[in-house]
């Protein structure tokens, strides 16, 4: 049993560390441009000198979505910044009951992401190491919108960025199946260059398609069995994403496994879609579906469904490091998609320490918290904010 003077002095240690916990001080946010896309960063400022770094970049909508997360702002300064799930719950169930829908869960993300930063910084230890990690491990990652690189949409274009691709370290690409003046078109041109990039790349190159919640139940499951023979990997959210029973249709009948889960927001939505058998393969994106935190109870619910994660991400390093860091540890995890093609201004908006694709797969950093150091003066003087409306074309098949 511990003595009198002995308890007192643990509790006293226990009370002055409690009161070293570094405190929430302010937001401060940033909105950039680059490669035709917005993004929103996040950073908490601590009065221990501490700042995480968060993300709640979301399509068309970043300054709705920066005024959620000043909202949030006066809701935790002056609080510790540990302590992150329970901070998590105060925002998501106490604050209003009004909690749902993609811009306040981007907001709760951004700063749920930003706390994990500085708690792996005030411990010197990489988030995916508090979460469980044992040690850095490269983890697989696909291209995402890889025919964003293509130079025509032909055979010949098809092979080119294949080999070129397969050259430095990709073995697992997606892209979004374009659209055509007709439904049956739509499925001939897929089959075509399906056709062209596995003749390319042989039998083992991993190829994913992007659906966009652009067909009806009947064209999906004809769209599965048509590029079924060229062996995809996955065909994803063939049919619109509210309606997990629409996906259990689908998924179903298609002799291709289905993904999906971009657009869900937290586990709640997640376990109806499992419920309804709609996806093998689940998608969340951690800037949206509630952080790290959130993203991690997605993952063991879809392990008890004997599913697969392939996070969504189509963001910032700071969203990109985020999903990484959470996925190192979990069991069940599949591939996390990448933005290959903004590598080099990732590595450049963040003084060398986004890590790069090689070997088909990332390995995070071991550096305290998500590891990132951005450059705030050169995304000023070279990204400013645009505020754009427009999505890159897809390349014209010529």
């Amino acid at each position: 049993m511990l003595g009198r003077r002995r308890f007192l002095a643990l509790a006293g240690a226990l009370a002055a560390r409690a009161a070293a916990l570094p405190k929430i001080r302010r937001f401060v946010t940033h909105k950039h441009t680059f490669r035709a896309r917005d993004y929103l960063f996040l950073e908490i400022e601590t009065d221990a000198g501490l700042t995480g770094l968060g993300e709640g970049s979301l399509p068309y909508r970043v300054e709705i979505v920066e005024q959620a997360i000043l909202w949030l702002e006066p809701h935790l300064t002056g609080r510790a910044a540990g302590g992150i799930e329970d901070h998590w719950n105060r925002i998501f169930h106490d604050l209003s009951r009004w909690r749902d829908g993609s811009v306040l869960m981007t907001a709760l993300s951004a700063v749920d992401i930003a706390l994990w930063d500085i708690e792996g910084k005030r411990l010197g230890e990489s988030v995916w190491r508090l979460l469980g990690g044992s040690e850095p491990k490269r983890l697989r990652a696909y291209y995402s919108h890889w025919d964003h690189g293509l130079a025509s949409r032909t055979e010949a274009g098809w092979a080119e960025w294949t080999a070129k691709s397969k050259e430095r370290g990709w073995g697992a690409v997606k892209w979004v199946v374009p659209r055509a003046a007709g439904e049956r078109e739509r499925i001939r041109n897929t089959v075509a260059d399906l056709a062209a990039v596995r003749k390319a790349a042989g039998p083992d190159f991993d190829i994913a398609l992007e659906m966009f919640e652009t067909f009806s139940v009947r064209s999906a499951i004809e769209f599965a069995r048509a590029v079924a023979p060229y062996s995809p990997w996955f065909i994803e959210e063939p049919v619109e994403r509210e309606n997990p029973q629409t996906l259990g249709e689908v998924a179903a009948h298609s002799p291709v496994a289905v993904a999906a889960g971009e657009g869900l927001l937290n586990r709640y939505d997640f376990k109806a879609l499992l419920d309804a058998r709609g996806a093998r393969i689940l998608q969340p994106d951690v800037i949206h579906c509630g952080g790290i935190t959130e993203l991690r109870k997605i993952a063991a619910l879809c392990e008890t469904y004997g599913g697969e994660m392939a996070p969504h991400m189509w963001y910032g390093p700071v969203a990109h490091m985020a999903s990484l860091s959470a996925m190192v540890p979990c069991r069940n995890f599949l591939a996390q998609e990448w933005d290959g093609g903004s590598e080099d201004v990732f590595a450049e908006i963040t003084k060398g320490t986004m890590p790069r694709q090689s070997g088909g797969g990332v390995q995070p950093t071991s550096k305290p918290g998500l590891g990132l150091e951005m450059d705030w003066k050169l995304l000023d003087a070279r990204y400013p904010y645009a505020g754009r409306r427009a999505t890159p074309p897809v390349t014209p098949r010529r």
